[in-house]
């Protein structure tokens, strides 16, 4: 069989990030910009005062003490938005208001709150340092400084600096629009108490949810059931989307037909099965540029695949260069044994903490691949080699963390 590492290079190959769209930036949040991104202007434009203040020349404040105060002679009032008329020359101030532009021969702001004003002057007892209080011109950014990469997603942070440098559209990659079709005669819905021999559908909500995440559409067909006629128009329909998930009917039940489906609409399988357990029966077709993802029908190796598998392929189709979770070494307290003589890579559900300094991992619970309450506290996913059937208690692993860990 396929594979982890051999799936996941296979399902890369074979995507590619969908063509940029130019929107405008309060549309662009989360998103990938396709091209690198320099500054088009100088920010802030001018030198202005960082306070509410006093513009003057530090150099005739430089004998100011609480003995022999200095008092300058105000030439005026500039707001922010305003421009000086007149230049700051020895023994003179210009009062000052927050951003707005130093007047020529200022070089230094005196706050407010450390003078005594009166009418037509205002008086210092201390000397300051030339250049206190202000802004320089450029300090912030500069014309053609790169400010964000291509590849790079883009956060509250990154659109604030972008509407500073002016820049109200960019080239970004679009969301994708991701089907997720859940199969079975026995789903209901969540909202519909499970008569005999029923469940409910789960799946489409995990599913949805972690499509969301990464932030991708998910466009849920909930509850296909296991009627071949049905699932094709379905099927046919959730193909007008960007990828196609499917969770069930890709064993080799008689009811399972999504394979033979798929290729019978010409879809090239490019693998069906991976070497891991839970998740083994994973099934990746293409369908012209169309990705196609069979996913298991137990709720945790589904929600595993979309994390190990899909999350991947979703962020490089939206143009992400990092595609992947953080990696770390952790100790896994308490150890876990398996099955001897599995070839298969395990991955199991596993909350962390940090403990002066130590990454901790412990298991959440039972590990089979229908205990979906395994998935509530889980924070990381520890990832066992295959040939391995043991970790000894308090033996290291490596992990794809999902969440930061917390400290204790």
């Amino acid at each position: 069989m396929t594979t982890p590492t051999q799936a996941l290079g296979l399902i890369l190959d074979h995507v590619r990030p969908r063509p940029a769209q130019r929107l405008p930036l309060e549309q662009v949040l989360g998103l990938a910009v396709a091209e690198d991104q320099r500054s088009p202007s100088t920010v802030p434009p001018f030198t202005n005062s960082a306070m509410d203040g006093y513009a003057v020349r530090a150099a005739d404040l430089a004998e100011a003490c609480g003995t022999h105060p200095i008092r300058l002679h105000v030439l005026g009032d500039l707001a922010a938005g305003g421009v000086a008329r007149c230049a700051v020359g020895p023994g003179q101030a210009l009062r000052i208001m927050t951003g707005a532009p130093m007047p020529e021969g200022a070089d230094s702001v005196v706050p407010v709150e450390d003078t005594i004003r009166g009418e037509a002057w205002v008086q210092m007892d201390r000397p300051l340092r030339a250049g206190i209080h202000i802004r320089l011109a450029g300090e912030d950014l500069r014309q053609g400084q790169l400010l964000v990469s291509a590849g790079q997603g883009l956060r509250p942070g990154e659109i604030g600096v972008l509407a500073a440098a002016g820049m109200a559209s960019l080239p970004v990659h679009p969301r994708v629009r991701v089907a997720v079709l859940t199969t079975g005669d026995e789903l209901v819905d969540v909202s519909e108490p499970p008569g005999p021999g029923r469940i409910r559908d789960a799946n489409i909500h995990a599913v949805c949810a972690q499509v969301f995440a990464c932030g991708a559409i998910p466009v849920p067909f909930p509850r296909v059931p296991d009627h071949r006629e049905t699932l094709m128009e379905v099927l046919r329909q959730a193909l007008e989307n960007d990828v196609v998930l499917t969770t069930g009917g890709i064993s080799v039940g008689d009811y399972d037909f999504m394979k033979a489906m798929l290729e019978e609409l010409g879809a090239e399988r490019v693998f069906w099965k991976v070497a891991q357990k839970p998740g083994g029966p994973l099934g990746f077709w293409m369908l012209g540029g169309t990705p196609i993802f069979g996913l298991p029908g137990n709720p945790v190796a589904a929600m595993l695949m979309v994390e190990e598998y899909v999350r991947p392929a979703l962020r490089k189709l939206m143009g992400f260069t990092n595609l992947y979770r953080p990696v770390a070494e952790a100790i896994l307290e308490g150890g876990w044994s398996g099955k001897v003589g599995d070839k298969r890579t395990t991955f199991l559900r596993v909350t962390t903490r940090r403990e002066a300094g130590v990454l901790r991992a412990r298991l959440t619970g039972p590990q089979g691949s229908g205990i979906l309450s395994s998935m509530l506290l889980a924070n990381a996913l520890a990832v066992i080699p295959e040939g391995s059937d043991r970790v000894e208690p308090d033996g290291t692993v490596w992990l794809h963390l999902t969440e930061e860990a917390e400290d204790h």
